[in-house]
């Protein structure tokens, strides 16, 4: 078991998704954020079925530093509701998961 933390979002424009990605990393909550380019949401928003394009980001950082992460993530967020799903892996490469909880330390 491991505290490393990925969290996914999704952003409007490529824009909003890089001033969040810039944001947490510099604010060292997040050791690296992946944008990935343009994919297309279908979703149901209030009642009615919407389809957008989207930036989604991939999030790398740990348990302590989720609140601050997601704060500054509704902070930064365009959307009323906005997509905060993390997800907690069972293991990974040792070095890759320590370079992780190294860079988001204070």
């Amino acid at each position: 078991m491991t505290d490393v933390r990925l969290a996914i979002t999704t952003m409007a424009s490529n824009l909003e998704a890089r001033r969040l990605a810039h944001a947490l990393v510099e604010e060292k909550l997040a050791a690296c954020v992946n944008i990935l380019h343009a994919a297309e949401s279908v979703y149901r928003w209030r009642g009615a079925v919407q389809t957008s394009q989207e930036w989604m980001l991939l999030i790398k950082t740990t348990e302590a530093r989720l609140p601050a992460v997601k704060t500054r993530l509704i902070e930064l967020h365009a959307y009323e509701l906005p997509e905060f799903l993390v997800i907690a892996p069972d293991s990974g490469d040792t070095a890759y998961l320590a370079w992780i909880a190294d860079s988001v330390c204070d």
